[in-house]
């Protein structure tokens, strides 16, 4: 008789708790999941399954509160992550006429280039899609190959593309601005201005964006710099047309439903 060996073919499915059976079939399927199996009774099992992968959700704990957003994690691996994003953001405009941006559920923002977004389902679950080829490390408080203002947009980065933490992205970049802003070259101090005005956008902080933008405007740049820095202004652009549409579709519900 012959050993049993092991061969790295397995396969891993999460399992995570799941509030509200209605509501997350009802997200689930709009957004293109197939349900492979439903059972209420003896006790609550839902599996189901999208492109390559699938997902099982059970009974939650006592004291699940999907608001906290703590409910479960799971990490999608896939070769390019935007046309993901993609997909699932035409899904939920198909769905629901927006994309859900704010709250539980929602879809976090992509730039081009990132290499991760998040899905929150109504439990408060998260499914995090991420790039096979992203760096494995992340220097919190920006690449120790570079300084100053340089750095502190790195930091930056990270914040918000890997932690979705604009507020802290902003606290960075404004503290270091005022550190390094004299001594910092043109470019530098010119993306500086453009992210914070995409950050302010996303915090919903408008007050300042137009003296960013006057300020960032009289900085002596190269042409290949400002169409740098007009590509970060652009990002900005595309995340007010994001807000717009979700608060404009969300505010037509509201009155609707009154």
């Amino acid at each position: 008789m012959t050993e049993a060996t092991i061969r790295a073919n397995e396969t891993m499915v999460p399992v995570l708790p799941c509030a509200d059976m209605e509501a997350t079939l009802a997200f689930y399927q709009a957004l293109g999941f197939k349900v492979t199996y439903q059972q209420t009774r003896p006790y609550l099992y839902l599996a189901l399954e999208w492109s390559g992968f699938a997902v099982h959700f059970g009974r939650p704990p006592q004291d699940h509160d999907p608001a906290r957003e703590d409910g479960g994690a799971c990490l999608v691996m896939v070769d390019e992550v935007a046309p993901y994003h993609a997909a699932l953001t035409q899904a939920m405009r198909a769905a629901y006429g927006k994309v859900l941006a704010k709250g539980v559920p929602r879809i976090t923002r992509f730039r081009p280039g990132q290499t991760r977004f998040t899905l929150v389902d109504p439990s408060g679950n998260s499914l995090i899609f991420i790039q096979r080829d992203e760096p494995t490390e992340l220097e919190y408080g920006g690449s120790k190959e570079l300084q100053g203002l340089a750095r502190a947009l790195d930091n930056a980065r990270i914040f918000r593309e890997f932690k979705n933490d604009d507020r802290a992205a902003f606290r960075a970049v404004s503290s270091a601005l005022r550190r390094h802003g004299d001594t910092a070259v043109p470019l530098d101090r010119a993306l500086a201005l453009a992210t914070l005005v995409e950050l302010a956008t996303a915090l919903n902080e408008r007050d300042r964006i137009d003296a960013w933008i006057g300020e960032l405007e009289q900085i002596q740049l190269t042409d290949a710099e400002r169409r740098r820095v007009a590509a970060e202004l652009h990002h900005a652009e595309d995340l007010t047309q994001w807000l717009a549409e979700h608060s404009t579709r969300a505010g037509t519900q509201d009155d609707s439903s009154q």
